[in-house]
């Protein structure tokens, strides 16, 4: 293998080129490949900028629309009675068009993905099963870091662990206090109408009777509207609508020390939640993956950081019983604070700057949390949409120097005293 530190291939700079030679020397063939961020490895051929083919899965038994997803921003916005056999009945390419779907058909963003998982042939027992196991391998990799007995990170840098230490002082009650907050229950009965109310005392029937006057009735009835939950989205649909509900975190101790799934602290019904969590958070994830990048190499530290941070921040609120426009305010506010996020990873390793950046310090996790809290408060008024913070983002990418895009060659990477050879990525 040889390596060309002074050629970076044009299409995408995480690239290997494959040549084949005969005897004598003579090129026979050649093709390029490229990681292009989130398990995807694409070629020429396979039009990068639509990501087509998937990492370890039999393209023979993969739904044809997964492999076209040649649809445009009007097919996205058109209704699903009048979609393609071949498309998914609800695709979208942007945020507009992904909130033109949510109003037009009164989904929510989860129950949308859902939906469209559902036509590639997807049953309700297997997207469930699929979102458990990605939730799994999330909380397994937590459950590892905090209970682990090594001292140290692997790698020359000799890192201490922290995670573990952190977890025992929350455990053992270091921080007095600390408890999960008692919420009411979330169940389904709760997004009936709520119960009647009875008019203020000493209102009565015009009669002089015991029953309640008209003016009575009036103020009950506004008290009643005034208690009833608005909720958005279909309640006939396998993926309930989460309902609003104030956001209490006490656990931001732990949150720090998990980094990940921040609603598991404040929900009463984890597997609803993480369905709602995760389905959202995909939605996000697809915008950027079509509009910029989630690749480091492409866009430096807010490709994949960021983007998390906004992918989060949507779950979060969505979670939170958030209206669809709010979900996307939360994942603007998410990716807009982490734009210009560069990647500069010293001796080549994900340990620093990047395990302060995702987990341990939590401020990506911190910023997802209140993301979503500020676009909760902001009762839908906002000036940057989804849509152009995407862009941005891809703006900002494109004007990084190569420097500072996982290379180790500027930033941290080189104001930290340590010789290198070959990085060890």
């Amino acid at each position: 293998m040889i390596w060309r530190w002074d050629e970076v291939l044009k299409t995408h700079p995480n690239g290997m080129r494959f040549s084949v030679f005969d005897e004598d020397g003579t090129l026979l063939a050649t093709n390029e490949y490229f990681s292009v961020g989130g398990g995807f490895v694409v070629n020429d051929k396979t039009k990068v900028d639509e990501n087509l083919f998937y990492k370890g899965v039999d393209k023979r038994i993969v739904h044809g629309a997964r492999l076209a997803q040649s649809h445009s921003q009007s097919d996205s916005e058109s209704d699903s009675s009048t979609s393609s056999p071949a498309q998914p009945p609800y695709p979208f390419t942007s945020g507009d068009s992904l909130l033109a779907l949510t109003r037009n058909h009164n989904l929510t963003i989860a129950q949308i993905v859902y939906d469209n998982e559902r036509h590639f042939g997807l049953g309700d027992d297997e997207i469930r099963d699929k979102i458990k196991r990605i939730w799994s391998v999330m909380d397994d990799c937590i459950r590892m870091g905090v209970t682990s007995a090594e001292d140290k990170l692997p790698g020359r840098l000799g890192l201490r662990r922290r995670a573990p230490m952190l977890y025992r002082r929350l455990m053992r009650g270091f921080y007095p206090g600390l408890a999960t907050p008692s919420l009411p229950a979330i169940g389904p009965g709760s997004m009936q109408a709520p119960q009647r109310v009875e008019a203020p005392e000493g209102f009565v029937h015009s009669d002089g009777g015991s029953g309640r006057s008209e003016h009575g009735r009036k103020v009950a009835d506004r008290a009643l509207a005034a208690r009833a939950t608005y909720v958005v989205g279909s309640l006939d649909h396998p993926v309930l609508p989460m309902p609003p509900r104030k956001t209490m975190i006490p656990a931001m101790d732990f949150l720090s020390c998990y980094a990940i799934a921040v609603n598991e602290f404040v929900s009463d019904d984890p597997e609803k939640s993480v369905e709602t969590f995760l389905l959202t958070a995909a939605a996000v994830g697809m915008l950027f993956k079509r509009g910029s990048t989630i690749s480091a190499a492409e866009g430096g530290c807010q490709a994949e950081v960021g983007v998390a941070c906004s992918m989060a921040s949507a779950g979060f609120a969505a979670c939170m019983g958030a209206t669809p426009e709010t979900v996307l305010q939360a994942a603007e506010i998410g990716i807009e604070h982490n734009l210009g996020l560069t990647c500069d990873p010293i001796d080549g390793l994900v340990q620093v700057p990047c395990i302060e950046r995702n987990s341990l310090g939590a401020f990506a996790a911190v910023k997802a949390v209140t993301a979503a809290q500020l676009s909760m408060a902001s009762h839908g008024v906002y000036s940057v949409t989804l849509d152009e913070a995407i862009e941005a983002m891809r703006l900002t990418a494109a004007d990084m120097s190569v420097k500072y895009k996982e290379t180790s060659l500027s930033g941290l990477a080189r104001t930290v005293k340590i010789p290198l050879t070959m990085p060890n990525c």
